[in-house]
């Protein structure tokens, strides 16, 4: 049976790149993968995923009202999809997560989520919350902080790199406007070093 997978991280620990080198394995053996971003994810562009390593491919948008099985539907009838790769996941919706679990139930198509698990303010978001209840397997995308500490918590911070507590939940943004910590330092509020830096050890971790 096909399953649902979720690979969830904090920022900038390659999300994206391990999505396209997936894709890219499946087009290497004569398969077909759709690749579905939200148009919310306006940073790389309407229509594209990329990654920070410079890595990037077409794919198709969908807003937070589009059928997402409908969507798979369309182009499994031209063109069989063999997988379903979903960049920035968190920004989906309860149905839209439901949908997915439908494709790999129904139509027998693997999913691969990708994305946040937390907001700024350490909650989860829809996408997520209902990935991390329903999909089959969840796997943690592992990074740093600045300490050497694993990061599992997402800093949004203001021009002059002082921590943004309070905001809309959605905005768009990289390494101007968010960062990568710890849960220690995202209490603190802290984004850049300020005590030893700890070996990096610290990402075998449960």
């Amino acid at each position: 049976m096909a399953k649902v997978y979720f690979y969830y991280s904090s920022m900038n620990a390659g999300k994206s790149t391990t999505l396209l080198q997936a894709a890219w394995n499946y087009r290497e053996r004569g398969m077909q993968p759709l690749l579905l971003t939200p148009r919310l994810n306006t940073r790389d562009g309407l229509g594209k995923i990329a990654s920070r390593i410079g890595l990037e491919a077409n794919a198709h948008s969908f807003s937070e009202n589009d059928s997402l099985i409908e969507i798979f539907r369309g182009q499994h009838r031209s063109t069989p999809i063999a997988c379903v790769f979903v960049d920035e996941a968190q920004f989906l919706t309860r149905r839209q997560v439901s949908e997915l679990c439908r494709i790999a139930d129904d139509e027998s198509v693997p999913v691969l989520a990708y994305g946040l698990r937390t907001d700024f303010q350490g909650a989860l978001f829809e996408g997520s919350q209902y990935l991390l209840a329903w999909a089959d397997v969840l796997s943690e995308i592992k990074t740093v902080c600045h300490c050497g500490r694993k990061a599992t918590m997402v800093l949004r911070i203001d021009a002059s790199g002082r921590p943004v507590r309070a905001g809309e939940q959605i905005q768009i943004g990289g390494n101007e406007s968010y960062v990568s910590v710890c849960r220690r330092h995202f209490h603190q509020g802290l984004a850049e070093r300020s005590e030893p830096q700890l070996p990096f050890n610290d990402l075998d971790d449960d």
